[in-house]
């Protein structure tokens, strides 16, 4: 048993003067001593108004500025996702970009130069759609260039525009609009991104339709194409009716579409060993029967085998087609035999590719029944029935067909509902249909085995971010069924940089492109002449046409390292960031931006483009769904910022770990603003002591509680580095806010009598009141560095009433200066006597008198491995608890204190002094 009594121990605290003073901060390195001057601390802290405060002082200062002159090994570089500006930013982006911002911040703060530029995606289908509705206009390329034009709307009166009400203009003007729009929406994309505090250099940004970024793409498309990787082919691809373009397979969606089976008889030949017995077919798409090329079945199907070798006759159109057998065909879908049509499906174009089937293709880009009856419609009734098709749309040509075979006797029963998948592209709302056209591809390991496993131990190169995403990647790219259709039918995008030679006959030869020099572009072949031809060539025997399409907007994005980088422009940028450290980007493009990004670099640069791929998860609304725009559930964030400040909403976004979906909540956004102001308090707080000057000397820290408080944040700065290095911020957010709680709810409340002293001068104060100080101080400087990733402002606003520059500029903290403080102690020091003063607080809390209600006497009961500890810090509890008598330890008995309440500490026996009247007021 110990009992520690001293009357003068409990005396009240004095109430202290904030120090102000405008003296320069003195900040001279002594050893491992740092000495500084409190500067003025404002009489009230706040948030409101940090974010402009320091936007503009980190602007004026450079403090994100990338230094160009440090080596590749001494920079850390960030491919950072370009957000299309086509409309408005959400909660979302702002979700995944402070994931990113925290990473950057964290390698600056550890030493790394942070090559941290911001790119805009302006090119492309979403931007030409905006600028539609915008200006009310639409782009007809057989319209002259108009000087000066200005469009019939501006913001489209707040509504969208009509098509049949939108002005056509010439591809040039249209491309003017666009360019004019984006400008105006980047300005308005990074006021958000500066109000949220992302440290980006704004000296480095880039536009996806820049002249520099045309130049990459187009230089990129033409080694392409003269190492033999990009080529040109009259294929069967996806096509998109509404907007009229092809689509990629990674653009593709599977969505549910109501449709109906159809059962179909098909007529065996009257040579055929099961003439006079129909074969019966299911589809959803009978108005492709006149496409049709073929029945498939599985060759193990024993219903079929007697019909392999065979040909039957199509109902309507009596025409003759083989039955054959694939292994793709599903015996136990439908009647186990299908129609393959050209084409219907994806099926289909792998039917018809391996079986080497012929070509019967009706449906034309505009998705209608073609206007011409074809070639190999014989007779006389079918082509009749052809006719009335010619020009419907599929829907209408359905129903007439559904029509005709149910007159003809050919339909087996009735359509039956049902949901079939169709392929949408991602932005559309009608299924794609197949149609044959010549387009541009690069290859992808799609159709070379060779490529797909250099792609994939590529992948493999690159260290995941949660590693569970690789499988995504991996996937992906086992999974490729063809190469990548780059070329799209648009108007807004960077052109495919090719003429082609119109022949004396008038005919384009396709397959002898002109190419540019280098040195020319970019240039848009559908202005630009190439070398050696004149304009009024243009389109004539003899002469020249231009290629009309333009890449597909990720054959320029798949190209951010190098477009950023400035590859061929700057060479000597490029070899200081490339290889970049890092890509962020959510989880849903893995698939586009980060595969076709890895493509690019594996063909150009036989390397990865980068070393790390931080994946991110998805935002979900209050109903668990993912938050898009296209289901029209997102939340704009600048109000959200407005509201609880740019510290509180990162902390929400930091709370969650990369990979893994968040619900969008404002209460931990309101957690986060309670953080950031008691940031701001406790900071005032630890400043508060002495005549201003702070000496950071771990030889200073002489007392127990102090060295244990200073060992458990060595610890917590080792867990939080680690957790950073493995980019993992919530465990280090967590591990840092865990620790702070506790250094304010316990520590500062332990402390603080002692840290008063007596008020004397810094020279004059005991040793134990120093110790106060000096810990309360190194504790502030590394629990500051320890938030700035996470909580930019706040923490700039403490550092700055204390301590020069910036402290997103000051070195990461490390555990070795907290580890010479605090010796051998024991960090569980602090909690022991946190527990010991909730036994206290909790006495006086049943009571129902003030916190400030003297204990005259009182005896806790500890656990036997927390006596030490009590007895340790014994003066510092005493002062805490207001214990004015007899403080006594005993060892409690087995069984004596639950271990979850008060660490076990339980009061045997106290005595209150006259109580302190709370303030209700």
């Amino acid at each position: 048993m110990s009992t520690f009594s001293s009357a003068a121990d409990a005396a009240p605290a004095p109430t202290p003067a904030t120090p102000t003073t405008s003296a320069t901060p003195d900040v001279r390195p002594a050893g491992d001593v740092v000495r500084a001057t409190v500067r003025e601390v404002p009489d009230k802290v706040s948030t409101d108004g940090l974010e402009a405060k320091y936007d503009a002082a980190w602007t004026a200062q450079g403090t994100y500025a990338f230094d160009r002159t440090r080596t590749r090994e001494q920079v850390y570089s960030i491919d950072t996702p370009p957000p299309t500006v086509s409309g408005s930013l959400h909660v979302g982006h702002v979700f995944s970009y402070t994931h990113t911002d925290v990473v950057a911040r964290f390698q600056r703060m550890r030493g790394k130069e942070v090559f941290y530029p911001m790119g805009w995606d302006d090119n492309g289908l979403p931007t030409e759609r905006r600028v539609q509705n915008y200006y009310g206009v639409r782009c007809d390329p057989t319209l002259p260039y108009v000087e000066g034009y200005e469009p019939p709307h501006e913001g489209g009166e707040g509504k969208s525009i009509k098509s049949a009400d939108q002005q056509p203009i010439s591809r040039r003007n249209f491309i003017e609009l666009c360019e004019r729009l984006t400008v105006e929406d980047e300005r308005t994309f990074e006021e958000l991104w500066r109000r949220l505090g992302l440290s980006v250099d704004w000296n480095h940004h880039y536009q996806t339709i820049s002249a520099d970024a045309r130049t990459v793409a187009q230089k990129a498309f033409l080694r392409n194409l003269a190492r033999g990787e990009a080529y040109q082919a009259e294929a069967p691809g996806l096509w998109d009716v509404t907007f009229q373009t092809a689509v990629a397979q990674a653009e593709l969606e599977a969505r549910d579409y109501p449709g109906h089976f159809h059962r179909v008889a098909f007529h065996p030949t009257s040579d055929s060993p099961a003439a006079g017995t129909p074969v019966i077919i299911e589809t959803t798409r009978p108005e492709l029967l006149a496409a049709c090329v073929a029945l498939i079945a599985h060759p193990d199907d024993e219903r079929y085998q007697h019909l392999f070798g065979t040909t039957v006759r199509s109902p309507l159109f009596d025409v003759e087609v083989p039955v054959v057998a694939h292994p793709a065909a599903q015996a136990d879908k439908g009647a186990g035999i299908a129609m393959c049509c050209t084409f219907g499906d994806l099926t289909d174009v792998q039917w018809w590719r391996e079986l080497r089937l012929p070509t019967r293709s009706i449906i034309s880009r505009d998705g209608r029944i073609t206007r011409e009856t074809p070639a190999w419609i014989e007779t006389e009734p079918a082509r009749a029935l052809f006719a009335e098709l010619e020009g419907k749309t599929t829907f209408s040509a359905r129903t007439a067909v559904v029509d005709a075979l149910r007159a003809s006797g050919d339909l087996d029963g009735e359509p039956v509902a049902t949901q079939r998948k169709a392929n949408f592209f991602e932005k559309g709302d009608k299924p794609l249909e197949i149609v044959t056209s010549r387009q541009w591809y690069i290859r992808n390991g799609g159709r070379d085995a060779d490529l797909n496993a250099a792609l994939l131990a590529r992948g493999a190169e690159v260290a995941f971010h949660p590693d569970f995403m690789r499988v995504r990647y991996d996937n992906w790219v086992g999974g490729l069924n063809g190469d990548w259709l780059v070329s799209r039918q648009r108007f807004f995008g960077v052109s495919i940089p090719l003429w082609y030679p119109v022949l004396d006959s008038g005919e384009v030869d396709h397959d002898h492109p002109i190419v540019p020099d280098e040195s020319a572009l970019p240039v848009d072949p559908s202005s630009d002449v190439p070398a050696g031809f004149t304009e009024d060539q243009r389109g004539v025997p003899g002469g020249f046409v231009g290629e009309a399409d333009v890449m597909d907007t990720w054959a320029t994005s798949s190209l951010t390292p190098q477009i950023a980088g400035g590859w061929e422009r700057d060479e000597d940028l490029f070899a200081r960031v490339f290889p970049m450290d890092l890509r962020p980007q959510g989880q849903d493009i893995i698939r586009t931006w980060l595969f076709s990004t890895a493509v690019r670099s594996h063909l150009e640069h036989d390397s990865v483009p980068w070393r790390n791929a931080a994946i991110s998860g998805w935002i979900l609304d209050p109903d668990r769904k993912k938050m898009s725009k296209s289901k029209g559930n997102v939340v704009t964030p600048m109000g959200l910022l407005e509201e609880h400040g740019s510290d509180a909403v990162r902390y929400w976004a930091a709370s969650a770990r990369l990979g893994t979906d968040a619900a969008f909540e404002v209460g931990q956004m309101k957690i986060g603003r309670r953080l950031a102001i008691k940031i701001l308090n406790a900071s005032k707080f630890a400043l508060a002591f002495g005549d201003g000057e702070i000496v950071l000397d771990p030889a200073l820290v002489t007392e127990p509680l102090d060295r244990a408080m200073l060992a458990g944040l060595a610890d917590v700065v080792d867990r939080a580095t680690e957790a950073l290095e493995a980019y993992d911020h919530t465990r280090a957010l967590e591990t840092t806010e865990t620790f702070f709680w506790t250094f304010c709810d316990d520590y500062l409340e332990l402390v603080k009598d002692r840290a008063y002293g007596a008020g004397a001068d810094s020279d004059e104060v005991d040793a134990a009141t120093r110790s106060a100080r000096v810990a309360l101080g190194l504790a502030l400087d590394v629990l500051l560095r320890l938030f700035a990733p996470v909580v930019p402002f706040a923490t700039e606003e403490v550092w700055s009433w204390w301590r020069e520059g910036s402290i997103h500029r000051a070195p990461w903290p490390t555990s070795g200066p907290l580890r010479e403080a605090a010796g051998d102690a024991d960090p569980g020091v602090l909690a022991v006597a946190g527990h010991a003063l909730a036994a206290l607080r909790k006495i006086k809390s049943e009571a129902k008198v003030s916190m400030r209600t003297p204990i005259l006497s009182v005896e806790l009961a500890v656990p036997a491995a927390g006596v030490a500890g009590v007895e340790a810090s014994a003066v510092d509890v005493r002062n805490g608890g207001r214990v004015e008598g007899p403080l006594t330890v005993v060892e409690a008995a087995a069984g004596q204190g639950d271990p979850a309440v008060q660490g076990g500490i339980v009061v045997v026996a106290s005595e209150l002094g006259e109580p302190v009247v709370r303030n209700r007021g």
